[in-house]
């Protein structure tokens, strides 16, 4: 079994992280109390245990009970800018050599914040650290059309300035993703990629429904491999294709998946199912705060507990790369790395 070090000096691609999902607890504490937000805990410590605690309730309302603060201290310009910085920096530590961030800018509104201020801020730290990275904007499906067709007008008035895609997040059963064809449309037109959740709180239909918006790659999307249905489902899903990008490409989230309570336990994770079934599919961290895991983390859990060997997560690193909406000069790279460490590790990804 590979030990912790090997797992953190991996090359990695992370195509699914949400910036208010992933504040150094640390930062969370110092900026709360800059802007004099009452906090459920008293110290940094009692924090960490908070949201741990939160994380392993099996319940969604207590899960993403922590957001409120984390939009909350990102509700100016240098607080976005300095938790973007950060996460890049951590994603880099950590071994990755590509990623890809998310965040909802329309949530910072109510803080003061303008939605342009705040896109600029979040640019700015990603590109302050050496991570080659980019920028998806999130649109809440749970928001009228109108604000969501705003949300993709902002997205792609940076397209090409650090902003890479666009993505609907947030309530999905009730909100399907039809509701914001315009938005959708408003992005692709844009030249940015479209990364939607779908199959996370609703059925696996929603996967298929989101392929025929154009999506090219879906959040989780886990519950297509988990109703009665599952294996027509996810041949549809492993047939559709998606021009120069090949396969949609599946962003899994394990260890969230368990703590929003789509599966009980880590080992009932669907994602063995969804490689069997031929669907490409890579291992994120979706919200490092929240659920208190890192990339590496990650990989050695799906390693220990799935039993899905390091050679094939090399692979799935490599369609990750293939599927990035970052330019082709830094998913090459991003590529070549992978391959160098499977040279070195005596590895041969056949991607």
């Amino acid at each position: 079994m590979p030990h912790r070090d090997y797992w953190m000096h991996m090359p990695k691609v992370l195509l699914h992280e949400h910036l208010d999902g992933g504040l150094r607890p640390a930062t969370l504490f110092e900026l709360a109390h800059a802007k004099k937000l009452q906090l459920p805990v008293q110290t940094e410590a009692q924090l960490r245990q908070w949201i741990t605690a939160n994380a392993h309730s099996a319940s969604l309302e207590r899960y993403v009970s922590a957001f409120w603060m984390a939009v909350a201290v990102m509700g100016d310009a240098a607080a976005c800018e300095r938790v973007a910085f950060e996460a890049a920096q951590d994603a880099l530590d950590d071994g990755c050599v590509l990623a890809e961030f998310r965040m909802a800018p329309l949530l910072l509104e109510p803080h003061g914040l303008a939605p342009e201020a705040a896109v600029e801020a979040l640019v700015r730290g990603l590109q302050k650290c050496a991570l080659p990275s980019g920028l998806i904007v999130c649109a809440m499906r749970s928001d009228v059309p109108g604000e969501v067709e705003r949300a993709a007008r902002l997205a792609a008035k940076y397209a090409g300035q650090g902003v890479i895609g666009f993505d609907l997040a947030g309530a999905e059963r009730g909100f399907p993703a039809t509701l914001h064809r315009r938005a959708i449309d408003i992005a692709q037109h844009a030249g940015l990629g479209i990364t939607l959740h779908a199959g996370e709180a609703d059925v696996g239909g929603r996967v298929l429904e989101s392929i025929a918006l154009g999506a090219t790659r879906i959040g989780h999307g886990v519950h297509i491999a988990l109703g009665e249905d599952a294996p027509v489902l996810m041949a549809q899903a492993a047939a559709a294709r998606t021009g120069d990008k090949g396969p949609v490409h599946f962003e899994v989230c394990p260890s969230s998946n368990v703590h929003t309570g789509v599966v009980a336990r880590f080992a009932d994770h669907p994602l063995p199912r969804m490689l069997q079934a031929g669907l490409s599919a890579s291992v994120h961290t979706d919200n490092r705060l929240m659920s208190m895991v890192s990339h590496s983390m990650e990989l050695s859990q799906v390693n220990r507990v799935l039993g899905i060997g390091d050679t094939q997560l090399l692979e799935m690193a490599c369609a990750a790369a293939q599927a990035s909406f970052l330019p082709l000069a830094q998913r090459a790279a991003a590529h070549g790395a992978l391959m160098r460490w499977a040279e070195s590790n005596r590895k041969t990804p056949s991607s």
